[in-house]
């Protein structure tokens, strides 16, 4: 089981380096990282578990956050209603096209980041993303909204970039081009 001992923390170079690409079939190693990964998300959001273990809640994780430099995400979003919900694992995942339009949270996390990092962080509105499932069957889907804002996040992970990279250092809560922030 995957806990917060096993994320990689920032200042690691696993964090910077740009994940491999996976070829298929992937390794019985690989198919239970995988696992591992989900199985962290959705304990870090049962708060039971995730007091027992000390987990901090997530809803994305990226294989190098958790010491492997490959290209592998794992996401898990529940939402009320089910048909909602976004719970996928994500193999070599390629934005194929973006928005103009950009979007923001009032700020975001992450769980190789221990500290607060003010400001907005803007990622496309919309995105379309190519990937493969597990068993190497390429998908294509589209994006909005929070869900598309968690799948960049996971991608730049595997780009060797942390969000706070995307903050304009010189001020933090600009809205540039109308920038639009969700809550």
């Amino acid at each position: 089981m995957i806990t917060m001992d096993n994320i990689v923390r920032e200042g690691n170079d696993v964090l910077r380096q740009r994940g491999k690409e996976l070829t298929f079939p992937l390794s019985d190693d690989l198919l239970q990282l995988a696992e591992d990964m989900m199985i962290y998300l959705k304990n870090s959001q049962d708060e039971e578990i995730a007091k027992k273990y000390g987990l901090r809640a997530g809803v994305g994780l990226a294989a190098p956050q958790v010491g492997h430099s490959i290209r592998l995400i794992a996401v898990h979003v529940p939402e009320e209603d089910p048909k909602d919900s976004m719970s996928m694992l994500m193999v070599n995942p390629k934005i194929l096209s973006e928005s103009v339009q950009k979007i923001a949270l009032p700020g975001e996390g992450c769980l190789s980041v221990d500290r607060e990092c003010p400001g907005y962080v803007p990622r496309a509105k919309k995105i379309t993303v190519r990937y493969q499932d597990l068993e190497g069957n390429s998908h294509k889907l589209k994006l909005s909204g929070y869900h598309a804002i968690v799948v960049q996040h996971e991608i730049d992970h595997i780009n060797g970039i942390l969000f706070y990279d995307r903050i304009n250092e010189e001020d933090p809560f600009a809205k540039p081009n109308g920038l639009e922030i969700i809550q």
